[in-house]
């Protein structure tokens, strides 16, 4: 009975007086702050609170004022794992309109710092006060340390190895050889009478492999509805870039074109550095990675969008496929997030793969995986579905 009380958030008002099963303490506590969000319309955050109610209380709302919302913040922090602080966050955002309180510093003290958090402050970049700003760098830090911890090495020790084995050289000089490697590759070749290995195969290491090999440019769609993946895709930028073996480029667009790459060793300059929002202009964007690709065979392209091109979808598809005919391996991904499954331009999706190119959304521990596929000029690993 105090479950059902709680789904159906009447704080037990809809039962008989003196039947035990009303809700008191902190249970009265949590049924408000659910009621606060997901209360009847004209009720609850949005709304001013009516005659003889004051803040919180059931079904009569917390007024828009900070404080308020500050508190019911508070509230649902206390008594919520931070997984459902971030839900009922986003919630209130589509709900009551919370992005236009963020602009408060101590607004911006009371949330539980996530990716979608993030992705609402860049939107509200252009017209956020100075003082607010410095408080959602710091949000914004903490959001991208978070992800630094949780990606940054394994795809340094993914790319890298990626990178390593296609350094191998077929006919190594004996310093060069890698013996490990040379065995397992000729275990096939075990002469039991003689108990020996024919190495058949030598397997090495390239003299050049501390070289700048390859070249990898992240083409980043920043309309809207890609923000969490702008937020990945800057921290796989920063990740990359620190690859010495690696010669990365990031570049963000809308129907502008900005290259952020000398900003890649601070994920959050890059973050502040876009725009989210906009109009779509991918032929241009591709235009400008098209033209600073020095070694074709040695590139690596990674478009980051949902396909849905505010210029002419023939010039994309032309850059595409000249990149392509010049040896270039090109990869689309129609969103870098987990935020599930994206809302894509299907017919560009299927032109993509009409040229070879496979079009799919990739979560953030998929991307060193397709990366390092990527690298190696190994088939890419295509979530099913």
């Amino acid at each position: 009975m105090r479950r059902w009380r709680l789904v159906l958030r009447d704080g037990g008002r809809a039962g008989r007086p003196g039947d035990g099963w009303g809700l008191s303490g902190e249970d009265a506590v949590i049924d408000r702050a659910l009621d606060a969000l997901y209360g009847a319309p004209g009720t609850g955050l949005g709304s001013r609170p009516g005659p003889g109610q004051g803040p919180g209380a059931a079904g009569g709302g917390f007024g828009p004022s900070v404080p308020h919302v500050v508190r019911w913040l508070g509230d649902i922090r206390t008594y919520f794992p931070a997984s459902v602080v971030q839900v009922m966050q986003r919630d209130a955002i589509d709900r009551i309109g919370l992005s236009a309180l963020l602009l408060e510093p101590e607004m911006l003290a009371a949330v539980e710092p996530d990716v979608q958090l993030v992705s609402v402050l860049l939107t509200l970049g252009k017209v956020m006060p100075e003082t607010t700003r410095t408080t959602a760098r710091v949000v914004v830090r903490q959001v991208v340390r978070k992800l630094e911890e949780r990606l940054t090495q394994r795809t340094r020790t993914t790319v890298g190895g990626a990178l390593d084995r296609s350094a191998r050289a077929r006919r190594p000089r004996h310093g060069d050889v890698d013996w490990g490697r040379t065995i397992r590759a000729n275990l096939k070749h075990y002469l039991p009478a003689h108990r020996t290995v024919v190495p058949e195969r030598l397997v090495g290491h390239a003299r050049a492999a501390g070289s700048v090999r390859k070249e990898v440019i992240l083409c980043v769609d920043q309309s809207g509805s890609m923000a969490s993946s702008v937020v990945h895709a800057a921290v796989f930028g920063a990740a990359l870039a620190s690859v010495r073996s690696l010669d990365t480029r990031l570049v963000v667009f809308d129907t502008a074109v900005v290259d952020l790459t000398d900003q890649l060793a601070d994920p959050v300059d890059v973050l502040f550095g876009t725009r989210l929002g906009g109009g779509t202009d991918i032929g241009r964007a591709l235009a400008h990675c098209q033209a600073r690709i020095t070694r074709p065979a040695e590139t690596v392209v990674v478009l980051i969008s949902d396909l849905y091109e505010g210029g002419t979808g023939r010039g994309m598809l032309r850059r595409v496929a000249e990149m392509r005919a010049a040896g270039v391996r090109f990869v689309a991904l129609l969103a870098l997030s987990d935020d599930g499954a994206p809302a894509y331009d299907r017919d560009r999706a299927a032109a993509l793969a009409a040229l070879g190119i496979p079009a799919f959304a990739c979560t953030p521990d998929l991307f060193p995986e397709v990366m390092a596929a990527a690298l190696e000029g190994r088939p890419l690993p295509v979530p099913e579905g």
